[in-house]
């Protein structure tokens, strides 16, 4: 839970928050969810699938793309990389949230 707490406060570095949250658990979160969700809509148990599909990605899509963000406004490196991981987390949560 420690470590949700400081992603969410924007207290990891832009490099873990981007890369092992937004990138790498966004991944894994999504991936994982689809199997169920189609593993679900194959049993016919429609209200289950929508629920695993959409009520355990979009928070974690939420707070990955928080923790990214905030984490980018305390970078001290060289801002265009923050605006990418930003514009970057952005794209990529509404693409995995959507799909």
């Amino acid at each position: 839970m420690n470590a949700l707490r400081r992603l969410w406060k924007g207290d990891l570095p832009l490099r873990q928050a981007f890369w092992n949250w937004a990138v790498a658990g966004g991944i894994a979160v999504n991936v994982l969810t689809s199997i169920f969700f189609l593993a679900l809509i194959m049993g016919d148990r429609i209200v289950a699938a929508f629920v695993v599909g959409y009520a355990l990605t979009v928070p974690y899509n939420i707070l990955a793309t928080v923790g990214v963000w905030r984490s980018a406004a305390r970078y001290e490196g060289e801002r265009h990389w923050a605006g990418l991981a930003r514009i970057g987390t952005v794209a990529g949560m509404i693409l995995l949230s959507v799909i």
